[in-house]
């Protein structure tokens, strides 16, 4: 049976009227009646009683009326939940984030595009860089907010720069220098340094060793927590001093002092990254809403 005589034969049998069911239909009555002609021969029975003055359904087309409703009723709902699944308004979204980088300003995205596609299904993961990388192998997750990923994988990802931070150095409260306005890092060569574990963040971790070494020493790392707020939480324990992007500020800092840098220090970046290929239409979706949200550094 095709779609096209089973919406003929509604029409005619809610309406009880060829020519109302050709207007109903935008078409013409011959057309009607050929429809309705076929499913009679395919089915082999009577579905309407008719004449000059009326159209009657009969049992054998009640029953199909039942049906005939249902499978188109059917069909538009699995139209509609296609265009939907199309455009990103229904379906799920799993998201990595560093947490220390995206407190700030992912609250707010999510929270905007929800009201834009209330109907997808948002699961956040709270994972460092390397474990991101991971999730994406395994189609984890569909998108993640991290630093900039290593040279070898930016093949397989597109980026986009959310914001640019820069590097703080971390003291606690009680230490010789807190009260100092800006520092150079050549005053740091003999503390001991905390710093960001690096196989959870390579690019971060190299650049301050650089940038060390540009300051004429050598830190001397005594700790590589795997979490920034560890590092905080050792710091303010007075068991080194830290060197982080100023977003850590956002975390739990009882305890630290935050100083800048002086003279000109590395540009920390916070990037959306997302699969070259097969992104998902809610991932799409999220990634255009991002541009729109995004408009200002929120440190």
């Amino acid at each position: 049976m095709e779609l096209k005589s089973l919406k003929s034969f509604v029409a005619v049998a809610t309406l009880k009227n060829f020519s109302a069911a050709a207007r109903e239909l935008h078409t013409v009555q011959p057309a009607i009646s050929r429809h309705i002609l076929s499913l009679e021969e395919e089915l082999d029975t009577a579905l309407f009683i008719r004449n000059t003055r009326y159209v009657k359904i009969t049992a054998a087309g009640e029953q199909l009326l039942k049906e005939a409703t249902e499978i188109l009723a059917q069909v538009e709902g699995a139209k509609l939940r296609t265009q939907k699944i199309a455009r990103g308004e229904i379906g799920s979204l799993k998201i990595g984030y560093l947490p220390s980088a995206c407190l700030t300003f992912l609250p707010q995205l999510i929270k905007e595009y929800r009201s834009h596609y209330p109907n997808v299904d948002i699961t956040l993961f709270e994972m460092t860089v390397s474990q991101q990388i991971t999730a994406f192998t395994a189609n984890q997750i569909d998108l993640g907010f991290s630093r900039p990923l290593p040279d070898n994988l930016t093949s397989n990802f597109d980026s986009k720069t959310i914001y640019t931070d820069r590097l703080t150095v971390i003291l606690p409260n009680d230490h010789a220098l807190s009260n100092k306005n800006q520092l150079s890092l050549y005053e740091l060569k003999d503390e001991a340094f905390i710093l960001f574990n690096r196989d959870e963040a390579v690019s971060l971790f190299d650049g301050i060793i650089r940038l060390c070494q540009e300051n004429n020493f050598s830190p001397n790392i005594v700790g590589q927590p795997k979490h920034m707020q560890t590092l905080l939480t050792t710091v303010a324990s007075g068991l080194g001093v830290g060197i982080a992007p100023y977003c850590t500020s956002a975390l739990f800092t009882q305890g630290c002092t935050f100083v800048p840098i002086s003279g000109s220090s590395p540009t920390i970046l916070t990037q959306l990254h997302y699969k070259k290929l097969l992104l998902s239409p809610t991932a799409k979706a999220f990634i255009e809403c991002s541009g729109k949200v995004m408009t200002m550094n929120p440190y």
